[in-house]
Order: structure tokens, then C-alpha cells, then sequence
């Protein structure tokens, strides 16, 4: 398997996060059907002086996307380290869902940043006993970009090749479920019906827009934003389609055994990313040329201004997990064929991110009934 190592000093972002109260490329998104890819691996420098927690290392796994942009940020600027002390962050990234979840369970990895059709996979294959979602990470920034000349309004979409990422996966599952609430019909196994759901890797969706294979796509940022560089225009923004505009993309989860041996390992990884997600929030141009910087040490590319900017705008960074979203999402998997109906009790341990948030004076966030007992 394929592999690099970076070992990453403290960034100035250290300093400025020290002044804060106490308190994502890679471009497939993940999913139920979605397949496992490469994998990159990198090792942080301990912080200079700091205590060594109950673990010598913890293993952070995580996607080169802007809607991982809390892993990026908070690796990238030693946000995360430097709450770990003595303890190393050591990182590996990943191009698809499954392979991340592969690696919880074989303990690659012991935490990692993952979209809610996976960990819901991940739960269910596992009968409730691998994994836990311990904290949220980011909401939105998925949308439908069409053709403007083929596809100038909603209704135009039927009879036309809209992509998706892949087979089930978060964004396929979405556009099945708009689909069916338009009332058109698609099998979604082979994606053909009143409109034809072209599974394509994100990578390559740009360019099969720009030869005329599809009409559109339903997909995460940054391809979104690739696509109207290209022409597109955004016709659906799926955060119009969900309560408050909210809806869960990145999920924080982590593997049972750790949970339970390693408390304070955890607890001090979700403080380094609230604290993260604080200082994305109160510096969002460093934070967003921080992400960039990220990606292109992990990619060997950064994003072009055209790109990154409406790309970033349009995820919004929470800590909140958006707990009933997910079973929403569940459901709507259920309801495409695509997903036996799951038992997503006890999912959620969000006992000590809502012991971080009270320490930094802020409210709890809620399990939506779907918490571990």
C-alpha cells in the first residue's frame, strides 16, 4: 500500500490557538458503496515539553477534503498535537469510506474524520460493537451542478445523466431520495429509470462534464465549485432541503477499545478539535489558506482561488454531530434499497465532547435518543 511520511513542525496557528479561552484532495466522498483506495500516512512532532497521555500515539485517520477541513486544520497547525502533549498524533488519509473504516477495525487507526453513510455501515456490519461517533465535524457543501444550456430548471433534470460519486454512497443516496420525492422512479442498483445516476468518481466528474457524458452532478465541495468553474450552475444547494439548513457530511468516530482504554487520549483530541473548529471560525481566510496548504502537501495540489473560495463558504464547521440527521440519511438509504433497516442505538458517545463544551462555557449537544447506555 502505497504510503508518504511528513513530519509537520508546530504552525504560528499554535500561538494564536493559545490565546483562545479554554475551552474537507482526494475527491471521492464516502459511503455505503463506495470502494477503498490509497491510503497516506505522516507522523507529527510531539509537542516540546508536554506530558504523555495514557497512549504513546494515536492514530488519526482522515480524507485530503474541505469537509475534513477540521483534520486538516487542526493537523496542519499543531491545534491537535498540542493537546496531547507528550502523546504523537500519528495521521493517515484516505480516499474512500470503507477503507477508513477497515482500518479502525484492524487498528490502523483509532479515530478518524468520516461521512455519515460509512459509520452507519461501519455500525451496522459491526452489530453496534466497533465504532462510536464521538463528535461532528462539518455540515453541508453538497449541491446539484448542471449544464445551463440542457437543464434550466428542477423539472428539466428528468431524462437527463446526473453523476454521483458512487453506488450508495452519502451524496448517491440524497439524490435517490430527491429523486423519489419528485416522484420519478430509478432502480437504484443500476441507476437507470426516469433519470440516469451516473456513478463517477469525483476526480473524473469535471472532466465528463466538460465532454457532454453527463448533464450534472450531485456532489461534495470542492467538485461542486469545479463544476461552475467549468460552466455550471448550481441549481439545488442540498442544505435547502434539510431543518435549519443543516445536515451532517463529516462525522468524528472512534473505535470502541480505544474509547474505553484510552479516555484521555480522546478527550484530548476532541478539545484540540473544538479548539480547532473555534479558530477556523474566528479566522477563516488563514484558516482556509491553512486547509489549502494541507491539501497540497497531501496532493501535491492546492485548490484555485475560483475553487476554494465558494467551496468554503458553503461547508459549515461544527462540533454539533447532528445526530438526527443521521438517522435521517439511514432512512433514506433504507428507503432506496440500499440499506438493511439498521438499529442505530448507541451510535453516538458524545459524553466527553459535551465535557470539552462545558469546559469552554458552551452548551451540550444532543444524541438525538441514538446514545450509548
Amino acid at each position: 500500500m502505497p504510503a508518504t511520511t511528513r513530519t509537520p513542525a508546530l504552525r504560528r496557528g499554535v500561538a494564536a490557538a493559545a490565546a483562545l479561552p479554554l475551552l474537507a484532495v482526494a475527491l471521492t466522498a464516502c459511503g455505503y458503496g463506495s470502494k477503498a483506495d490509497d491510503t497516506k500516512d505522516s507522523t507529527s512532532e510531539v509537542a516540546a515539553g508536554g506530558r504523555k497521555l495514557s497512549a504513546d500515539t494515536v492514530k488519526i485517520g482522515y480524507f485530503p477534503n474541505l469537509t475534513h477541513a477540521t483534520a486538516l486544520v487542526g493537523i496542519q497547525e499543531g491545534l491537535i498535537q498540542k493537546e496531547l502533549g507528550g502523546t504523537k498524533v500519528a495521521t493517515q488519509t484516505f480516499n474512500a469510506g470503507p477503507s477508513e473504516i477497515e482500518a479502525l477495525n484492524g487498528g490502523s487507526i483509532d479515530i478518524g474524520f468520516i461521512g455519515p453513510s460509512p459509520a452507519v455501515n461501519g455500525y451496522a456490519k459491526s452489530k453496534g460493537q466497533a465504532l462510536r461517533i464521538i463528535s461532528g465535524s462539518a455540515s453541508g457543501g453538497v449541491k446539484l451542478v448542471v449544464n445551463p444550456d440542457t437543464i434550466k430548471t428542477l423539472d428539466d433534470v428528468k431524462g437527463k445523466k446526473i453523476a454521483t460519486p458512487q453506488l450508495g454512497n452519502t451524496q448517491d443516496v440524497a439524490f435517490l431520495n430527491w429523486v423519489s420525492g419528485k416522484g420519478w422512479k430509478v432502480d437504484a442498483q443500476s441507476g437507470k429509470g426516469d433519470v440516469s445516476v451516473v456513478r463517477t468518481d469525483n476526480k473524473v466528474t469535471p472532466d465528463a462534464y466538460k465532454s457532454g457524458s453527463i448533464d450534472g452532478a450531485w456532489v461534495p465541495e470542492p467538485t461542486a465549485s469545479k463544476l461552475v468553474a467549468e460552466g455550471g450552475k448550481v441549481l439545488l444547494d442540498e442544505t435547502s432541503l434539510w431543518p435549519d439548513r443543516k445536515f451532517v457530511i463529516t462525522n468524528i468516530i472512534v473505535s470502541q477499545s480505544f474509547l474505553k482504554e484510552h479516555p484521555d487520549v480522546v478527550e484530548a483530541v476532541l478539545r484540540g478539535t473544538v479548539r480547532t473548529n473555534t479558530w477556523i471560525k474566528a479566522n477563516p481566510d488563514q484558516a482556509k489558506a491553512s486547509a489549502n496548504a494541507a491539501l497540497k502537501e497531501l496532493s501535491g495540489k492546492e485548490l484555485k482561488p475560483e475553487v476554494i473560495d465558494p467551496a468554503w463558504k458553503s461547508i459549515q464547521i461544527t462540533d454539533d454531530p447532528l445526530a438526527s440527521t443521521l438517522q435521517a440519511q439511514a432512512d433514506h438509504a433504507v428507503k432506496a434499497g440500499l440499506l438493511d433497516e439498521p438499529d442505530l442505538g448507541g451510535i453516538y458517545d458524545l459524553t466527553l465532547l459535551n465535557k470539552v463544551l462545558k469546559a469552554e462555557g458552551r452548551p451540550g449537544v444532543s444524541d438525538a435518543g441514538l446514545g450509548a447506555k
